[in-house]
């Protein structure tokens, strides 16, 4: 079945774009009433985070997101087979001078990029750029795993590191001039986190991001993707954060979740709401999924 599926996505990688994109929102329309487990993830973090939204409008923004999962589902062919030159004219980059002006003044480099949809798309963009050092979870089915790990690797030289590798792996890849292309939002459970608001909610939130920039004197660039309505996504990088770290990391993990939050609303049916954000509670708080 697995090799079924990768057959069927290396079809449909050939389509124009936009045919792809349509296809794509309709099969993840079509998963919307099947996915029951995935569903309730998804309504549960909404109504966390956008209390002040009636459940109709929410029920339309999870249809939304679903819609899109299909559409980013149906797009990875062209992350594993599509050639450079048609990746770059589908996936635009804003702000790239940012990224090799930190470059030229010879620092290292945090891309912090959130889970939004377009983030794998983005992250195979990004390859095209540079070589840089990312986290790679390595995936229970082999025959994904095989190819999520070719569309992340296969161009340059990317150095993929698993979480065991630590921090100071990660660091010593940065100061060797490998950008880091980090992902920081995801729930891990309470070991190396620490609960800071997201959307109001107490959230166990990997605290790495202001240790690893002040151990390897980095600039941390917001990575933001999205995802355009006629398929493809924009990647934009922003400019380096001032002030960042400050002296509190609980503090620097609060304003990273601030910033996400911020973005995510301009957004809000693009960011990975099928992952339990909210899985691991303080102690006595009850469970919410």
């Amino acid at each position: 079945m697995s090799r079924l599926a990768i057959g069927l996505i290396w079809l449909l990688h050939f389509l124009p774009l936009p045919l792809l994109a349509a296809l794509g929102r309709g099969f993840g329309l079509l998963l919307y009433p099947f996915a029951r487990w995935r569903r309730h993830v998804v309504q549960t973090n909404l109504r966390l985070c956008f209390p002040e939204l009636d459940e109709p409008a929410r029920r339309r923004l999870a249809r939304r997101h679903f819609a899109l999962l299909g559409r980013s589902l149906f797009e990875r062919g062209l992350l594993w087979w599509a050639s450079a030159a048609r990746l770059k004219e589908i996936v635009p980059i804003e702000g790239l001078e940012h990224l090799r002006r930190a470059q030229d003044e010879g620092r290292a480099v945090i891309l912090l990029a959130p889970h939004f949809l377009g983030l794998d798309m983005a992250g195979t963009r990004i390859t095209l750029e540079i070589d840089a050092v990312s986290i790679y979870s390595r995936q229970r089915n082999k025959v994904f795993d095989r190819w999520l790990y070719h569309g992340r690797s296969r161009f340059g030289d990317q150095l993929l590191l698993s979480r065991s590798d630590g921090v100071r792996s990660t660091v010593k890849a940065m100061k060797s001039g490998r950008p880091f292309y980090y992902l920081p939002d995801l729930d891990y459970g309470r070991r190396e986190s620490i609960f800071v608001p997201f959307f109001g909610i107490p959230a166990a939130t990997i605290s790495a991001l202001p240790r690893l920039a002040r151990l390897a004197d980095a600039a941390v660039l917001p990575c933001v993707a999205r995802l355009q309505p006629r398929g493809g996504c924009v990647l934009q990088i922003g400019a380096p954060w001032e002030n960042f770290p400050g002296g509190d990391v609980e503090g620097d993990v609060a304003r990273m979740n601030t910033w996400l939050e911020g973005v995510i609303r301009t957004m809000p049916e693009q960011y990975y709401w099928v992952h339990r954000r909210f899985k691991t509670r303080p102690r006595g708080e009850p469970k919410f999924y």
